[in-house]
């Protein structure tokens, strides 16, 4: 349960980073802002799959 509830953490914190990489790389080299905003978009899919089996899980028990 424990280890749900880190990886979904980490999901949320590679999507905040990739959103400041987004941000700091949009002006300067936009094809790179783009493969970080989906890194960001991703990460956030993720969380989001993460946590419905996580209170799926929980709510089993």
């Amino acid at each position: 349960m424990k280890n749900f509830l880190i990886s979904e953490i980490i999901y949320w914190v590679i999507a905040v980073i990739s959103l400041f990489s987004v941000i700091e790389n949009w002006s300067i080299n936009s094809n790179r802002a783009f493969i970080f905003l989906g890194f960001c978009i991703l990460s956030v899919f993720m969380a989001l799959f993460r946590r419905h089996f996580r209170k799926k899980y929980s709510n089993r028990k």
